[in-house]
């Protein structure tokens, strides 16, 4: 029996997300694959029954400035769930290291302070071959797997906020 790895089985079932409105923040840096994983992203969205009109993107220059604009897009109200796409490839230098680090913390701070899902579809590699395997079709898709989370996640806080009408445990969320 072959191993899969640790990656995760998103088949729980199929998502259906007529309804909700999605940003993707797509960062420009590395736009070679960001813009296969904004593709793997929309083309999940669309799979799940969102409309091309439901879906608004936002271009950052890199990584770094994915959080920021994640919080934006997450405080105006406009979004049931930010989808954060960006590449970031190790060099010879602790930038990678920094960029990195602070994009995936400042996109877990956009979520938990705005209390709306922001998906963390980064590929943080040490290779071209990395990245390169992360940015296929569909599951082998970073986008398209955030972009799947995100409809999981908006559906849960949809629930949540049905329950009584009002979202107690996740207070910002309208």
């Amino acid at each position: 029996m072959a191993s899969r790895g640790l990656k995760i089985d998103l088949k729980k079932s199929e998502p259906v997300a007529n309804g909700f409105r999605f940003a993707l923040v797509v960062s420009r840096w590395n736009d070679l694959y960001t813009s296969r994983l904004s593709d793997g992203a929309k083309n999940a969205l669309q799979e799940a029954g969102v409309d091309e009109s439901s879906v608004e993107i936002f271009e950052v220059p890199g990584a770094f400035e994915l959080p920021l604009a994640c919080l934006k897009a997450a405080e105006s109200g406009d979004f049931d769930a930010v989808i954060a796409l960006g590449v970031v490839i190790r060099g010879d230098t602790p930038h990678f290291d920094y960029v990195a680090g602070q994009a995936a913390a400042g996109i877990m701070n956009a979520s938990l302070q705005s209390g709306v899902p922001v998906m963390f579809g980064v590929i943080t590699a040490d290779t071209t071959e990395q990245v390169e395997s992360r940015s296929g079709k569909r599951e082998d898709n970073k986008g398209f797997e955030a972009a799947v989370s995100a409809i999981e996640m908006a559906s849960l806080m949809r629930s949540f906020k049905n329950r009584k009408g009002e979202d107690k445990a996740f207070p910002h969320v309208v």
